[in-house]
């Protein structure tokens, strides 16, 4: 049996339980049964186990770690996405409808990837570089963050329409969760712009120029301002709370495209990597 077959065995296991867990945090959330709750979370959180094996085989299989094809910077995404939204909720459990979108946000975006090809991509050794493990590592940190300001901003938004959904009321004051967002939108700027630092550095190496306006490079960039424009608006002219949230999305929006979409559709030096 192929590597392949054990490594989708264990994708699909992990969705599984991503999918149990979400069904159990959903029902518990929005039926009023607190208790479900843990149970949801450690079904979440088993499911990291399988995912991690799964991209352990992946890593050893190919030789590099899971970032060139679809298929591994997909999953890989999922990852860190469901490890950072756990690791948030065990130290805020009043934060866990976050994970209402963050779950399926993560089982998703592994469907996608395990419907594409699964073939391995070899990296030239030219472009072999820890800055390239840094760019990618910390873009990935920044866009789970990113996901989990669009969630904040999804409650926040239904807050303020005066929604009486039961889940809402397991989260902070309205001021806390405008706060909440505004501070995963911070951690993931930084992120995001280490990743653009890291990258320069890494095209330096590669193709000996820092800055090329290469597509994905020029959406990178758009992507640090939307969310640096929207940050400095925020703090120096009190954005309302309905404008931050709206904000928060339409920055999501520019995000998902870039890292997500563009790197597959458009012909660039990064799309030689991501197909």
């Amino acid at each position: 049996m192929s590597s392949f077959v054990y490594e989708a065995s264990l994708h699909w296991a992990a969705v599984g339980l991503y999918i149990i867990g979400t069904a159990l945090l959903t029902y518990a959330l929005i039926f009023d049964h607190p208790k479900l709750v843990p149970w949801a979370l450690w079904a979440a959180a088993a499911g990291l186990v399988p995912h991690s094996i799964a991209l352990g085989i992946r890593w050893v299989t190919v030789g590099h770690g899971p970032y060139l094809l679809k298929y591994e910077v997909l999953s890989s995404d999922a990852w860190i996405a469901v490890a950072m939204l756990l690791l948030l909720v065990a130290f805020r459990r009043n934060l866990a409808p976050l994970a209402l979108v963050g779950l399926p946000a993560a089982i998703l975006t592994m469907g996608v990837g395990l419907f594409s090809s699964p073939d391995a991509g070899n990296l030239p050794p030219t472009l072999r570089s820890m800055w390239l493990v840094y760019h990618l590592f910390f873009a990935k940190i920044a866009a789970a963050s990113f996901l989990l300001s669009a969630a904040s901003a999804i409650m926040l938004l239904l807050r303020l329409n005066g929604s009486t959904i039961k889940l809402l009321e397991r989260l902070p004051n309205t001021p806390a969760i405008e706060a909440y967002t505004i501070r995963f939108i911070g951690f993931g700027f930084v992120f995001w712009t280490t990743t653009i630092g890291a990258g320069a550095i890494w095209a330096n190496q590669s193709w000996g120029r820092y800055w090329g306006w290469d597509p994905i490079e020029t959406w990178s960039l758009i992507t640090w301002l939307c969310y640096g424009t929207l940050i400095h608006v925020k703090l120096f002219f009190r954005l309302n709370p309905r404008a931050t949230a709206l904000g928060t999305l339409a920055c999501f929006v520019v995000s998902v495209l870039t890292i997500l979409i563009f790197p597959f559709v458009f012909p660039s030096l990064h799309s030689a990597y991501f197909q």
